[in-house]
């Protein structure tokens, strides 16, 4: 991780060298929020990311701001944490927040993400991406998803994630 040097904050650097792309920003107000029964203790947030390295340094700063992170390695893990949810009959409410790598074997995070909005999950998005082209931000705003460019500044998303959940329960 090196420092951003625009704004002195922690900066990922996308792997095999990407070059950086304009970032995407949250949802505004009349984006669809999470619908969740409340509940004590961390927000619960499921991290979906194929490389090693920039899971563990999102799921880190996740986790240093007092969120449950829940790591996948993979589209497939997270097909089968999601399907797993849906067969359960539930509607995404044991989730505040999914983070989420575009492109991953087995299935994108685009897949996922049309699939939980087919089954009228709220569940904010947050999707990631070193391939920010202008359909798949297209796409990724049609399903009210954030998208972030890979390199992105760790801070930024840092708010982003907290600007999509409730203020009431951010730190327990």
């Amino acid at each position: 991780m090196e420092q951003d040097p625009k704004r002195g904050g922690p900066f990922i650097d996308a792997p095999h060298g990407m070059a950086q792309a304009d970032r995407g920003a949250a949802p505004g107000p009349g984006s669809p929020s999470c619908s969740i029964a409340p509940r004590t203790g961390p927000y619960r947030v499921l991290l979906a990311e194929d490389d090693a390295e920039m899971r563990c340094v999102v799921a880190g700063a996740l986790r240093s701001d007092g969120y449950e992170v829940v790591e996948l390695p993979d589209g497939g893990r997270l097909l089968v944490e999601v399907a797993a949810r849906l067969k359960a009959g539930g509607r995404g409410e044991s989730l505040d927040l999914i983070v989420s790598d575009i492109r991953m074997p087995v299935c994108t995070g685009l897949q996922i993400l049309s699939a939980i909005r087919d089954a009228h999950w709220r569940t904010p998005v947050i999707l990631m991406t070193a391939f920010g082209d202008e359909p798949t931000r297209r796409d990724a705003e049609s399903l009210a998803a954030a998208l972030f460019d890979k390199p992105f500044d760790l801070d930024d998303l840092r708010t982003a994630v907290a600007s999509l959940l409730p203020r009431d329960r951010r730190r327990s």
